[in-house]
């Protein structure tokens, strides 16, 4: 096991592995930017090291800065936590390089499932089945525009690096396509310093589903089962539930497998997770991978009693897996909202600026991860999640009356978040009777 890891992130992620690292006995090494130099988990790591302004580009994105400070803090490892270059696999293999383990998977097994065009390659030759699209990048507008006849519309456009939503448009007609092929390549060349694009089949109103897996060194894999993250908005989650409302014991066990299948076959190793999109008939198709942990995680954990990140870094020291495909069990249903700094009434504009007044949510069955508290202030230079609020109980209805009772009580101000918008979405009956989809917020 480490003794010494290097935390390259902030906020609620960063206070996450703090944790997670001092029940196992490990040191901690905490970066930061000049704009959290007062963030008070900095003061739960064994060491802190200002890493430079508040521009991620200086600091959280800076991998010069980043291994000055892991040789600083004379560390034997360095956890990404998610964003900012967790899913970097030049990063990790500089790492590497300089004999500091990166907690996450191979270099190889990024770049093959870390690229869209390349993932989709694997899932064929695993055998999992992908939305119908280009097979590889495609290079122009007239390209496309052929594609698109023989696909049918609707289509898809996508980057093949990245996410969040950025760098993809939907298309209905050849007019649409060639325009939104021009602005999505520009806004991939910004984001990713790459404008590779593919096209895909549009589903419509699908659900978004993906499955968590952990797998070691040793080819040992298993799946802790799936979350279903339908309801974002500009193809950013706000809630995840774990299990999926509507898939059967058949369809959930398909799902899980072709995870599995697809781990397999691309030799990899850490925690991870295996994007789908369900359509009615519960057809599933993958659609993309994420080589970290989620932002989501915590659902899972409640459901299976499984310390994701503790695994995590395990794995990483080179310990195998002790988990059984078998002994990972189902238990309740848990649901996680994203309160961030947005107005939902301003189509969740960013809202930065200082909390004043923090009363956090808590009893049976709530959990709440946050690094805010009264007196912080939200920077405009970072992502504006104030906190996770998960809920687990042992049936839906219960969670969902949880969430909305522990909604309730979170008072945040006098800045602006997302509370009053998931508590629209807990109330509307089509959440309740499971008549959703990834549109569905975009529609509300």
């Amino acid at each position: 096991m480490f003794t010494r890891i290097l935390i390259a992130n902030r906020g609620e992620i960063a206070l996450r592995i703090i944790r997670a690292c001092k029940e196992l006995g490990i040191e901690t090494v905490a970066v930061y930017s000049q704009a959290d130099q007062h963030a008070p988990y900095l003061h739960l790591a064994d060491k802190a090291i200002c890493i430079g302004p508040a521009n991620p580009g200086e600091s959280y994105l800076n991998i010069p800065r980043i291994i000055s400070a892991a040789e600083v803090g004379n560390v034997e490892a360095i956890h990404p936590g998610y964003g900012f270059l967790a899913e970097n696999a030049h990063f990790a293999e500089i790492c590497r390089s300089c004999k500091i383990e990166f907690i996450g998977p191979t270099v190889e097994s990024m770049r093959s499932l870390g690229d869209k065009v390349a993932a989709r390659k694997l899932a064929k030759k695993a055998g999992v089945r992908t939305v119908p699209g280009s097979e590889g990048a495609v290079p122009d507008e007239d390209t496309a525009v052929k594609m698109a006849a023989e696909i049918g519309y609707p289509v898809i456009i996508k980057a093949a690096s990245g996410g969040g939503g950025r760098g993809m448009r939907v298309a209905n007609n050849e007019a649409t396509l060639r325009s939104s092929f021009r602005s999505a390549q520009t806004e991939a060349e910004n984001a990713f310093k790459d404008g590779t694009l593919y096209l895909e089949k549009f589903i419509e109103q699908p659900r978004h589903v993906e499955v968590q897996v952990l797998a070691d060194h040793f080819g040992n894999v298993v799946h802790l089962w799936e979350r279903d993250c339908s309801l974002q908005r500009r193809h950013q989650k706000l809630i995840e539930e774990s299990p999926c409302p509507i898939l059967d014991d058949k369809s959930r066990e398909e799902i899980c497998t072709a995870a599995v299948k697809l781990a397999k076959t691309a030799k990899y190793t850490s925690a991870g997770t295996f994007e789908f999109l369900v359509d009615k008939r519960k057809k599933f198709y993958f659609i993309e991978a994420n080589t970290r942990i989620q932002v989501e995680h915590p659902v899972t954990e409640m459901i299976t009693g499984i310390d994701l990140l503790k695994w995590q870094i395990r794995i990483a020291a080179g310990e195998k897996l002790s988990l059984r495909q078998r002994d990972i069990q189902r238990n309740g249903y848990a649901i996680e909202c994203r309160i961030n700094a947005e107005n939902p009434e301003k189509n969740f504009a960013p809202c930065p600026g200082k909390i004043e007044y923090f009363i956090a949510p808590g009893g049976f069955g709530v959990r709440f991860d946050s690094h805010a508290h009264a007196g912080y202030t939200i920077s405009p230079y970072y992502d504006s999640l104030i906190g996770k609020l998960i809920v687990h109980q042992p049936t839906r209805e219960e969670a969902i009356a949880t969430m909305k009772r522990a909604l309730k009580e979170c008072q945040i101000g006098p800045i602006k978040t997302t509370i009053p918008a998931h508590l629209q979405i807990l109330n509307h009956p089509d959440y309740v009777r499971n008549k959703v989809d990834t549109g569905f917020v975009e529609r509300l």
